[in-house]
């Protein structure tokens, strides 16, 4: 089989074996280009070196192919076709979005906000990957760090909010029990009403759970957990059939409590606002792709119904 240098895999140099083929003259490639025949004659000579053979035959009215030439054609041109597909791929991909976003998130921003994100997503930007875990507050800073996910959707503590984090919206927590439960039948519940309770809450660490803890101490009370579980669903039967109670924002019980399977009390005094954040990871620079996801994400948690 013929070996070809890499040095000969020239785009110019196979347009012309392309265009002497088809004029087989290079007199008429000459006219045709405009350009000095005997460039044109160094040009092929310096191809055929690179092939190792004659590409072509000469004779008194011009050239035709040889048996190399004849077995290169149909290659060359299924390549330089390729090539120039590849090309203008380039150029209309130059400034669209275009690679892997890795996002890591909460587990109850997944249906009312990141599956939106997806579909339009995949609409407006064809080209970008998006892979996507559920994480727990706990994974989330270690998923960060090392670089597991670009960006994480994730409850922030106003506190602990860095310059670098997009807000997505700010909601109440709710104490949450089961359905009949006298005390989240009321709008609102004191948090000092927690004191007496059997909480079920994510395991430790946990920086949420720090900020509780301090908070009941401030109020004189350690919180009562009787079962840390770093599950919604295991927080949520528990609260439905294990007689215990859980705090959760509003996007954790939107379905519980339109089937009726649940029910919330906002906690007031103090309230305990938390911040539903974008972050991203220490020292990235962000790519063109991970800016409109970023973007598309701002914007649909921007169009979420507030509230339970």
């Amino acid at each position: 089989m013929t070996r070809i240098s890499l040095s000969a895999m020239r785009p110019p140099l196979w347009r012309l074996f392309l265009d002497l083929a088809e004029q087989g003259s290079l007199s008429k490639v000459s006219m045709l280009r405009d350009m000095a025949q005997p460039q044109l004659s160094r040009q092929l000579a310096e191809l055929e070196s690179h092939c190792g053979g004659p590409l072509f035959i000469r004779h008194g009215r011009g050239m035709h192919l040889s048996e190399l030439g004849r077995w290169a054609l149909p290659r060359v041109q299924a390549w330089l076709a390729q090539t120039e597909q590849l090309a203008n791929d380039l150029r209309s991909g130059a400034g669209m979005p275009i690679g892997e976003v890795r996002i890591g998130t909460m587990p109850s921003a997944v249906r009312p906000l990141l599956c939106p994100v997806l579909a339009r997503a995949k609409t407006l930007y064809p080209l970008v990957r998006i892979s996507v875990r559920e994480a727990l507050d706990s994974q989330m800073d270690d998923g960060l760090h090392n670089a597991k996910f670009d960006l994480a959707i994730r409850y922030l503590h106003p506190q602990n909010l860095k310059s670098s984090d997009k807000v997505l919206r700010q909601v109440d927590t709710f104490l949450v029990g089961p359905v009949g439960d006298a005390l989240t039948r009321q709008k609102t519940v004191a948090f000092s009403a927690l004191a007496p309770l059997n909480l079920v809450l994510p395991c430790r660490p946990n920086s949420w759970r720090d900020n509780l803890d301090n908070l009941a101490r401030a109020q004189g009370f350690s919180l009562p957990v009787a079962l840390e579980a770093d599950s919604l669903t295991i927080q949520k039967e528990m609260v439905m059939h294990g007689g215990m109670h859980t705090l959760l924002g509003p996007m954790a019980l939107q379905d519980a409590l339109q089937q009726a399977q649940l029910q919330a009390s906002k906690i007031v005094t103090p309230e305990l606002p938390r911040m539903m954040a974008l972050t991203t990871r220490p020292g990235l620079v962000e790519t063109l792709a991970q800016q409109v996801i970023a973007a598309l994400i701002v914007d649909t948690a921007q169009s979420l119904t507030s509230g339970v």
